[in-house]
């Protein structure tokens, strides 16, 4: 796909959105792994209108948004949270995924994923201590922040965040973890559970869910994804609700894809932030309904492997703002 191809057309405000991917930034007939980096637009309401957190960085006498370079084999959310808190001392509970960032530093390709978010702590009031890193951190109206911005390309994810509804609330459809097989387990299907491999992940899950706030839980009732949620419900507070239509292997009945999908078509008239964990075989059919219901094109691939979540951003008036996908390790 050409550059061109990556672009959207204008929005009515005349903002473009744009990934920044220059044209030539890797070696002549090659390619350079870029170095890997997370970020976040934060944004509130304040007095005067939409405002971001703008840092500045004393050493290079630059305003830019937080962000930083993600550490070895860390997860893009965590790190993306992570590099955010250290820079603004806030938190940030993600909304909707922007277009990633790629430019050279240094000659080398960086590549930066960035989200809109919202500061956990009501009021987003920053409690900073200055250090040689970041000596100052400020809530700036949107439009001098764009004027204030020192790298263009900062100023295009900014716009890239305008482009787009601010609130969104996720919904979470996680494909449960990795389980024993079936094919050795004599007990009933519905009772079969985590494996070694999926207990690991399970204990991982809390902190890449808990980077969209506090989402409900609804879940099939098999005992292979009400383990997959249990510790992300112990450490955020959350109940966890089963639903028999997302559940595969009931005694005496497969499921049935309209129940399922049905049951997900009033998740999403709730309007309400939910992790929803099922099987391989409704995955494909609760995309497709939420797909089609937000009026959004089918993608060929709406399938998940094990361990593995898609993520739908509805904005306020119900319209699909971002779709993301994600292992529980990456």
């Amino acid at each position: 796909m050409s550059e061109q191809d990556e672009r959207t057309s204008a929005p009515p405000t005349g903002i473009r959105v744009t990934s920044a991917f220059p044209p030539r930034d890797t070696a002549v007939g090659g390619y350079l792994e870029p170095i890997r980096a997370g970020g976040a637009v934060l944004w509130r309401e304040g007095p005067a209108g939409l405002e971001t957190v703008l840092i500045r960085r004393p050493d290079r006498g630059d305003w830019t948004l937080p962000k930083g370079k993600l550490k070895n084999g860390e997860h893009p959310i965590i790190g993306a949270v992570r590099e955010v808190e250290e820079e603004t001392g806030l938190v940030p509970v993600l909304g909707r995924r922007l277009p990633p960032q790629r430019y050279l530093k240094d000659g080398w390709p960086k590549q930066v994923e960035w989200w809109a978010a919202t500061p956990e702590r009501p009021g987003g009031e920053i409690d900073y201590e200055p250090n040689e890193e970041v000596e100052t951190v400020e809530w700036v109206p949107v439009e001098e922040a764009r004027a204030r911005l020192t790298y263009d390309h900062d100023v295009q994810v900014v716009d890239n965040f305008l482009s787009g509804p601010a609130e969104t609330f996720p919904i979470v459809l996680l494909r449960h973890l990795s389980a024993g097989e079936k094919r050795s387990w004599n007990d009933s299907d519905l009772l079969r559970p985590l494996d070694e491999t999926g207990r690991a992940d399970a204990l991982a899950l809390p902190r890449v869910l808990g980077a969209y706030g506090r989402p409900r839980v609804v879940t099939s009732a098999a005992a292979r994804c009400t383990e997959s949620l249990l510790p992300y419900t112990v450490e955020q507070d959350v109940q966890m609700r089963t639903e028999r239509a997302f559940t595969v292997g009931r005694e005496g009945r497969g499921y049935e894809v309209g129940e399922a999908r049905e049951a997900f078509a009033r998740l999403l008239d709730e309007s309400l932030p939910t992790v929803v964990c099922t099987h391989g075989e409704l995955v494909p059919e609760l995309m497709t309904e939420a797909l089609t219901r937000l009026g959004a094109p089918l993608s060929q691939q709406r399938g998940l492997r094990k361990g593995s979540f898609w993520v739908l951003h509805v904005s306020a008036d119900g319209e699909l703002a971002g779709v993301e996908r994600h292992g529980v390790r990456e």
